[in-house]
């Protein structure tokens, strides 16, 4: 196929033939497309969603938007396709500029025929874009792992982090009112096939979180929380390419449903891993992306905590819909199913793991986070990780000596209790991971769980010093900076009485 040229200027709008209004034209363009588009090669294969059309060729692919209206979406005038079609290239060339190229224009020759970028009428319009394999689209691998999930939140977060705050128009409560009301007329569309009283069961459930938790979310709409986000981060839009996480498809049709609480458009990926069989990795998404966004907001990030099974929920709604649109009935009600589980309450929980460096606990913490409390599980506070961001080093670099004088520790732990407290009084189950050598840091976690009245369990782990010393040794890729040398440290020092449960990781 011939490259479409991305510098040969458009034409005009003022001579653009709506090709809306002329359904022979739709099927000549479709069919010209499919026969190469002028280029020596045919397309291989098309894929068809409820708003746009993918025609892949070997080494890219075109997208065309349908002239449809939904309410949220409306594609129905040529200029409205345009205006999206623009906006979708410049928001994905932020996060997936090696994916994303250019837009030309499908226009009339002379002859009537069709041609790329000429000067004739402009009939529609095609987003290029590099063709990747579809084994790397992240719904297609097997459920991805914890690791991997981490990697994901983080970034997410890194994308959160760069986008400005929106604090103007509708945002908040009011926004997500917008979307749940969309969701209602949406599924009661299709209540035949998934089952009315699931359906309002469901809609009733959402709009009484809704009344809970609006000053929460009008609170976190003036905080800065509402940015411009991707607004679609679902499995089927993220592809994972030499081991890194490229997110792409980004919302552009609606900036209701992109300008939105970060929580929020991270909520969908929480919700659609766990729905494709990987709660750790879930749970690790929103660890990774809770330690991320740290660095820069304090303890009103995890207040928010309390409104992620409304968001979760949301979520859940919004793929249902989808899926009964494509007459992926079957799968609808299971992710209706979802919606309505996740606004269930979970009482939250306090876990503290404790024991020398090497003996196990971040092991032991990430297996037990992610059937621990509401979905996707309990945030781990890692002494480490909260160190690394009180002197602004990066997860994985190296602190001085001075990070680890007693008066720095007493602020590592003041911060975990702090983050632990504020986490359960939203809602949400913790689990502290730190050595809790000093029975000071002990009693200071524990009084976290009575002020708030979440009960606890203190488990103390051991390891034989050999096997400790191991994986100190052989640690790689992670915060901790803990080594054989302050192993041998630990180990001179009195603990006083631990009445934490004991248990040995082998």
């Amino acid at each position: 196929m011939s490259p479409p040229n991305p510098d040969r200027p458009r034409p005009d709008d003022a001579k653009a033939h709506d090709s809306n209004a002329d359904d022979g034209l739709n099927g000549r363009i479709d069919a010209w497309l499919r026969a190469g588009a002028g280029g020596a090669r045919p397309c291989q294969q098309v894929i068809e969603t409820s708003i746009s059309c993918i025609f892949l060729f070997e080494d890219r692919a075109l997208k065309l938007k349908k002239p449809v209206n939904f309410g949220f979406v409306d594609f129905t005038s040529l200029p409205k396709r345009r205006w999206a079609i623009d906006r979708e290239l410049a928001f994905n060339r932020l996060t997936a500029p090696d994916i994303y190229r250019a837009v030309h224009a499908i226009t009339l020759g002379r002859d009537g025929s069709l041609e790329w970028d000429g000067p004739g009428a402009v009939v529609d319009l095609a987003l290029e874009m590099r063709r990747f394999s579809d084994d790397s689209l992240l719904s297609r691998r097997e459920p991805a792992d914890a690791a991997l999930g981490e990697a994901l939140g983080r970034e997410i977060a890194r994308v959160h982090r760069v986008s400005p705050p929106i604090l103007a128009g509708e945002g908040g409560a009011a926004g997500l009112a917008y979307v749940i009301q969309s969701n209602a007329g949406q599924l009661r569309a299709f209540a035949g096939a998934l089952g009315a009283d699931a359906v309002e069961d469901l809609i009733a459930a959402a709009q009484a979180s809704l009344a809970q938790t609006a000053g929460l979310l009008d609170a976190r709409f003036a905080a800065g929380f509402c940015r411009p986000c991707h607004g679609d981060l679902h499995a089927g839009n993220i592809i994972i390419e030499a081991g890194v996480p490229i997110l792409f498809d980004a919302i552009e049709f609606n900036d209701r449903l992109r300008e939105i609480d970060i929580l929020y458009d991270l909520a969908f990926l929480l919700m659609d891993l766990k729905f494709h069989g990987a709660p750790a990795a879930a749970n690790r998404a929103l660890n990774g992306w809770t330690d991320a966004m740290a660095r820069e907001r304090g303890e009103d990030l995890y207040a928010g905590l309390a409104a992620l099974p409304l968001f979760q929920s949301t979520r859940a709604a919004v793929r249902a819909h989808v899926s009964a649109r494509e007459g992926k009935f079957g799968e609808a009600r299971l992710y209706l199913d979802a919606a309505r589980a996740y606004l269930k309450t979970h009482p939250p929980r306090l876990m503290a793991v404790g024991g020398l460096s090497g003996s196990g606990k971040t092991t032991f913490a990430r297996g037990a986070a992610p059937a621990m409390g509401a979905a996707p599980g309990a945030v781990v506070l890692r002494s480490d990780e909260i160190r690394k961001r009180l002197w602004g080093a990066q997860p994985l670099g190296r602190l001085p000596p001075a990070a680890y004088e007693p008066s720095a520790s007493a602020r590592v732990y003041e911060t975990l209790a702090e983050t632990a407290r504020a986490c359960l009084t939203a809602g949400h189950a913790v689990i502290a991971d730190a050595v809790f050598l000093e029975p000071t840091h002990r009693a200071m976690i524990e009084a976290v769980a009575r002020e708030v009245s979440a009960p606890f369990e203190g488990v103390w782990l051991e390891t034989a010093p050999d096997t400790a010393r191991a994986r100190l040794t052989a640690r790689a890729g992670d915060a901790s900076d803990a080594d054989a040398r302050v192993l041998a440290a630990q180990m001179l020092r009195e603990t006083g009485e631990i009445r934490w449960r004991r248990e040995r990781l082998s």
